[in-house]
């Protein structure tokens, strides 16, 4: 297979499989007849195996229970990604397959913990289909029937946030099922080959992990920060932890479910939701977002140029995971997010000309790049997407996607599309 000597092969190979796919699972999104047009069926199929979780729908319980029960399970297979699955599943992808897992995999850094890439892909969805049947059995022990702790087992573990009821789980107003997504959101967001390390007996190099540490920590910063400012009744402390919990852990993870609409909470709850749009979930995750490494990286850097500048004689090295010396990452973290900023930008600029104000265009460009969903504004938790105009809903497909194939994935499989010599040595 030429994909190891060409390596743009692998992003073509990739942003086609997702076209495709997001192309054929709007089929029978379309034929269930209700959806206005196919553009609106792409863009819920985009939304769900991107793991956005954005809808053009009004009434989802109006769809049958098959159509329900596709758009979550298109959160689930867009989770760990198709090309990961195909790996799983098609021994013949094995060569060249960690360029493809590679070119869609979240994260600076991505690696494999066994010798052969197959066997790296079926172990993580092994772990995934695990973690999804123990989430559907105690969503169902808690209350909820078998095709509702189904779907939102998808969504949860794919953190994408369809749901079966209109108003999301907070339609079943069941504190129990609040709880298990809320920690199941958690789980979804933190690097699964840590969980492999974590079952092999490896816990030193689990609780070790730079980005771990750093996800957790903004998690509890959150939950305390919002929690400090809306606890101002405390008979109802319990019920705003749990309320806190689950939209923090909503918007971290990129999930987008919700329990409560956060547009009414105080100005200061919501500028530490929107905090949490920039942060995004953990490499190698089903979780969107810039993701927590690349900010631990950064942040890890400003704190050595300070010092720096305080001991200009002092030696001062970059420590990942307890390695030193990984400054050669900074340029590229640093690349990735201007142009994930630039996309942002360009996305908002799409919003507006598409009549939206300057917030809400600005938020749900956050959203769409950074695979959320609910953003602020008009396009707020409680609201969809269905009045968008077409251009602008096209654009929001491509910002999705983008977004799920960590941005430089798909501008290289564009612009290998487009490039007009198609001779291995040519750069895309």
């Amino acid at each position: 297979m030429k994909t190891e000597q060409d390596p743009r092969r692998a992003f073509v190979v990739v942003g086609f499989s997702w076209m495709v796919i997001c192309l054929l699972g709007a089929v029978p999104l379309y034929l269930s007849g209700h959806f206005a047009s196919f553009l609106d069926a792409v863009f819920e199929s985009v939304s769900g195996f991107t793991t956005t979780g954005a809808t053009v729908l009004s009434d989802v319980e109006a769809l049958p229970r098959w159509a329900n029960l596709w758009r979550c399970a298109t959160h689930w297979i867009g989770g760990l990604g198709v090309i990961a699955l195909a790996v799983a599943l098609l021994p013949l992808l094995g060569v060249g397959g960690f360029r493809l897992i590679k070119a869609e995999t979240s994260g600076p850094e991505k690696g494999k913990f066994t010798t052969r890439v197959t066997d790296t892909a079926k172990i993580l969805w092994l772990i995934y289909f695990v973690m999804t049947v123990i989430q559907t059995v105690l969503l169902h022990l808690s209350g909820l029937g078998w095709f509702d702790s189904l779907a939102h087992a998808f969504s949860t573990m794919g953190t994408g946030g369809f749901s079966t009821r209109n108003a999301s789980l907070g339609a079943f107003a069941n504190p129990t099922a609040e709880w298990i997504c809320t920690v199941f959101m958690l789980l979804a967001s933190v690097n699964f080959t840590l969980y492999y390390r974590f079952l092999a007996g490896q816990f030193a190099e689990f609780w070790r992990d730079s980005e771990l540490r750093a996800f957790v920590s903004v998690v509890a910063v959150a939950i305390l920060g919002i929690v400090a400012i809306r606890a101002t009744d405390l008979a109802s402390l319990g019920t705003t932890v749990r309320t806190v919990s689950f939209q923090v852990a909503s918007i971290v993870s990129t999930t987008g479910f919700m329990t409560d609409d956060y547009l009414t909470w105080c100005p200061g709850s919501q500028v530490l939701l929107l905090a949490l749009f920039f942060v995004g979930g953990c490499s190698g995750s089903t979780a969107g977002g810039i993701k927590v490494i690349r900010w631990t990286v950064l942040a890890k850097q400003m704190r050595n140029e300070l010092l720096r500048l305080v001991h200009p004689h002092g030696v001062f090295t970059l420590r990942i995971n307890g390695n030193a010396g990984r400054e050669a990452i900074v340029p590229v973290v640093g690349s990735f997010v201007l142009v994930y900023f630039v996309l942002v930008f360009l996305t908002t600029f799409v919003g507006a000309l598409g009549g939206m104000d300057a917030w809400t265009a600005f938020t749900a460009a956050l959203s769409m790049v950074g695979n959320v969903g609910p953003a602020f504004g008009a396009l707020g938790p409680t609201a969809n997407c269905g009045m968008l105009p077409a251009g602008v809903k096209a654009w929001y497909c491509l910002a999705m996607l983008a977004g799920r194939l960590e941005i430089y994935t798909f501008i290289i499989f564009i612009l290998t599309l487009f490039r007009r010599n198609g001779r291995t040595g040519d750069r895309p």
